[in-house]
């Protein structure tokens, strides 16, 4: 992956996952100059932030910044409280049709006012989000019309948008991919999925393969004949 000679300057929101992974990678593969902002929210999965660190230097993003905020203050979500327990074996037909307590409250709301934040200030006039409305069909914030009325909303609330420096532009284009498309994508692009993590209640750095973000990866990758990387690299 080589780093890009380019005034278009991005925001990426990587989390350390795969489909945030894949995001930085196409941004990259246009010719963009990449700023990644992570999130040090209170998640019971913070592993993902030691992935989100290592990805970010190996794809040579021209920046990279942790922000510190405590959505545990909040809860109701098992990824923010330890009185909720993380779904484990669901079927697949239950993963794509309701809002499930992994759900994090307004966490993309939140999240996409950083970014917006670092794009003003970096001058960048794009955002990338790997946000995914098939496989998490359930999660409000993952779906079209949240994206295009966000990028609205942020024309108006910034200095450089009511000033007409910049039209923001918020770039999610994972949101009708379904998990395998998202990885073949990848793939083509030379990213490496074993550094990755998704998994919602990990040991350490080692995967559950149970819970809902493991089976959709699990299965995604079997469709095209390999064992998901994560998982193969802690089984050597």
């Amino acid at each position: 992956m080589t780093t890009p000679t380019t005034n278009k300057k991005a925001v990426i929101l990587l989390s350390g996952g795969l489909d945030s992974t894949t995001v930085l990678a196409i941004a990259q593969s246009q010719g963009y100059e990449c700023h990644c902002i992570s999130f040090d929210y209170g998640q019971r999965h913070s592993v993902e932030l030691q992935a989100a660190k290592k990805i970010a230097s190996h794809m040579k993003a021209a920046s990279h910044v942790v922000c510190k905020l405590d959505l545990r203050v909040f809860g109701a979500s098992a990824l923010t409280t330890d009185d909720i327990v993380v779904p484990k074996d669901r079927p697949e037909d239950e993963l794509v049709t309701s809002i499930p307590v992994t759900y994090v409250p307004a966490r993309n709301t939140i999240f996409l006012s950083y970014a917006l934040a670092l794009a003003e200030v970096s001058k960048a006039d794009t955002i990338w989000v790997g946000v995914n409305a098939v496989d998490y069909s359930g999660y409000p914030d993952c779906r079209p019309d949240y994206i295009n009325a966000f990028e609205k909303m942020g024309q108006l609330a910034t200095k450089t948008g009511v000033e007409g420096e910049t039209h923001l532009k918020i770039h999610a284009p994972l949101i009708t991919m379904s998990k395998l498309e998202i990885i073949q994508a990848g793939l083509a692009l030379g990213v490496d999925y074993g550094v990755t993590h998704s998994c919602y209640d990990p040991k350490e750095d080692v995967p559950c393969e149970r819970c809902d973000s493991c089976l959709i990866r699990i299965s995604a990758f079997k469709k095209i004949g390999m064992i998901d990387p994560c998982i193969a690299r802690h089984k050597k």
